[in-house]
């Protein structure tokens, strides 16, 4: 798998070109844990490398590819390309669908959602708690609904697997999934200040928020980046300047 070289506003002037031309974009998000995770669960990785943009959203991953030889511009945030696609839907009209979390949650994060983007059309969300089953049912719902931007607040590897098999049939032209951004619009959870995000250090905030549940958890994801890195450092070839995704 390949990271697509892409900014942040060039990656919503492809996202907002798709829905022009009535195109189809998949975005695939990747920090130094689910690059680990993709190495222990095919689905998940092959459900990453299936979208149409994969990109870096952690700044682990873009010093990585720095050390690789490998040029990314910048880190593109999930939670943040979310809300620049968010203002550019309520500009241009564009209906969206938001699908995750619990439903108390998902009902905090539209009346945020309303109130810092009062012209959104929103054209309709569900929680994410629903069984494998139900994603046939689920995808033909955001059919119905005329959404042209879907935006998944769901875990790994559930929203990548759900984008995969059903992505097509939900009908948005972009397909963005956004982990735990749902909980963080709702005031459920903090994100990080900017200096600790540019600092690279954004999963040590969390973890201090909820120790018990992330502190191993990160510990293992990011001493296994750690080594991949290393290893693929050691093993790497001259062209590992090309490995980016071209466009």
């Amino acid at each position: 798998m390949s990271l697509d070289a892409l900014t942040m506003d060039e990656t919503v002037r492809r996202c907002l070109d798709a829905v022009r031309r009535g195109e189809r974009i998949e975005i695939g998000m990747v920090n130094a844990a689910k690059l680990v995770n993709m190495r222990r669960d095919p689905r998940l990785a092959a459900a990453v490398a299936g979208c149409d943009l994969v990109l870096a959203d952690g700044q682990a991953v873009v010093w990585a590819g720095r050390v690789l030889g490998v040029r990314l511009p910048e880190r593109v945030a999930g939670i943040d390309l979310f809300m620049r696609l968010l203002a550019a839907a309520e500009t241009a009209e564009i209906p969206v669908y938001l699908l995750g979390a619990r439903q108390d949650v998902l009902e905090l994060m539209l009346r945020r959602i309303s109130e810092k983007f009062p012209a959104l059309r929103v054209a309709g969300s569900r929680n994410g708690y629903f069984e494998d089953s139900d994603q046939g049912p689920v995808a033909a719902d955001i059919a119905r609904s005329g959404a042209r931007m879907l935006f998944l607040g769901m875990t790994s590897p559930k929203k990548e697997i759900f984008t995969a098999g059903y992505g097509k049939q939900t009908g948005a032209h972009v397909v963005h999934g956004v982990g735990g951004s749902f909980d963080i619009l709702a005031g459920i959870t903090k994100r990080a200040p900017l200096v600790w995000q540019r600092m690279g250090l954004e999963w040590f905030y969390r973890t201090l928020q909820e120790p018990r549940r992330l502190g191993k958890r990160y510990l293992t994801t990011n001493t296994a980046f750690l080594l991949m890195t290393v290893r693929e450092l050691i093993h790497r070839t001259p062209s590992a300047g090309s490995a980016n995704r071209s466009h």
